[in-house]
């Protein structure tokens, strides 16, 4: 049996059942994040092992350490650890949700227009959180531990605190998972009719300046991290506008369809009418 989309609902529901649906629909989503994480919680030590590792790794072998100034802050580091990791791990749960909410009042070409955006917005965000984990935290804190040394006949060495380095690893990650996220915004953007394609390949030599600040802003001083960043945001756009051609091909396809339909269907019309 093949896959079907179906067209709009045509059930007329009152504004109260909306409400009591978007109620139900709510409820879902926060006991989802509540357990994603309870469970998160459970195993924040294992997750913190996790992000600290690539700290571990620019440090030589057998130095380096993490420490904690406030008696409570490995506490609150583990409650942010639950959080953070809970809504990673609930959010297929949320976006399902929020999509079954509100797909009944889409048509059915809506609704496949509508279907990639959301398949693809969790793809780019671990892609980008990837990048960062395994490649950019890495060389950033190369970067920084190279400050260490001797001043002044005492030893700089470098004693990261739990909570400012949690911060930092949660800034890493969002920065490079919503900064992914471009491809979607300008489809989007693209679709509503917002943007042509025309218009972003005129703005070309301008977006390219945006993303090289972007990158300067969102990773640390340091060249080589911000090409990281800077080269797949470049690639993405290319890749975007790609995609926005093939759509307004496919665009041009149905639309001439449904004009030569439209055009058979009046000829049959014109021909089933009785002659006077």
């Amino acid at each position: 049996m093949a896959f079907e989309i179906k067209d709009i609902d045509e059930t007329r529901a009152p504004l109260l059942d909306h409400l009591i649906e978007l109620r139900s629909r709510l409820m879902r989503a926060i006991f989802a994040l509540l357990i994603g994480f309870g469970v998160c919680f459970y195993f924040a030590d294992p997750i913190l092992g996790f992000l600290v590792q690539p700290l571990k790794d620019s440090f030589p072998d057998g130095e380096g350490q993490l420490i904690f100034t406030k008696l409570p802050e490995i506490f609150f580091v583990e409650l942010k650890i639950g959080l953070f990791a809970g809504f990673m791990v609930s959010f297929p749960i949320i976006a399902n949700q929020l999509w079954t909410f509100i797909a009944p009042g889409l048509y059915a070409q809506e609704k496949k227009a509508f279907l990639p955006f959301l398949i693809a917005t969790p793809v780019l965000f671990i892609g980008g959180a990837a990048l960062a984990y395994y490649v950019v935290m890495p060389l950033a804190f190369l970067f920084f531990l190279g400050f260490g040394g001797e001043a002044g006949g005492l030893q700089v060495q470098a004693l990261p605190a739990a909570g400012e380095y949690l911060s930092l690893v949660m800034q890493f990650i969002l920065a490079f998972g919503l900064t992914f996220l471009l491809p979607v915004l300008l489809m989007l953007l693209h679709r509503a009719g917002i943007v042509t394609r025309e218009q972003l390949v005129a703005a070309r030599r301008y977006v390219i300046v945006g993303i090289v600040a972007l990158a300067a802003i969102v990773t640390p001083p340091d060249p080589g991290t911000q090409v990281i960043l800077a080269v797949p945001l470049l690639l993405l756009f290319e890749g975007s506008l790609l995609l926005m051609r093939l759509q307004e091909k496919t665009m041009r396809k149905n639309k001439a369809k449904e004009e030569s339909e439209a055009e058979e269907t009046a000829e049959r019309a014109v021909g089933d009418q009785p002659a006077e």
